[in-house]
């Protein structure tokens, strides 16, 4: 593990698709370590399998992923902590990747 501050991401990843990872790389590629916090909503995947694919996806890469408590409503940070507030804008064809037809396509957690 790196003794280097770690990039977050906060989301749901359902499922994890081709734009997360594009995001999630914006940072590995730079050599910056993540932090992925996953939303347990389980509404597609469940919780244990979207870390499991997460981890997976990015297997041997200095990354941690992790269940976060689904009560936070809001993410707030005071001046002067330290933290970078960055905003990533995919290319056009990064966009267009829908998490909804994805999961609207494939057989849901309720119809196994």
């Amino acid at each position: 593990m790196s003794g280097q501050r770690r990039a977050l991401f906060v989301g749901r990843w359902q499922p994890p698709h081709p734009g997360h990872e594009w995001l999630i790389r914006q940072q590995l590629d730079k050599g910056v370590p993540v932090m992925v916090a996953v939303r347990p909503t389980d509404e597609y995947l469940e919780t244990a399998e979207v870390v499991d694919r997460l981890e997976a996806l990015f297997a041997g890469e200095d990354v941690i992923v992790f269940v976060l408590p689904d009560d936070i409503g809001s993410i707030n940070w005071g001046r002067g902590v330290g933290y970078d507030l960055i905003e990533w804008v995919p290319p056009e064809e990064v966009a267009a990747v829908s998490g909804t037809e994805i999961r609207n396509r494939d057989v849901k957690v309720s119809d196994r």
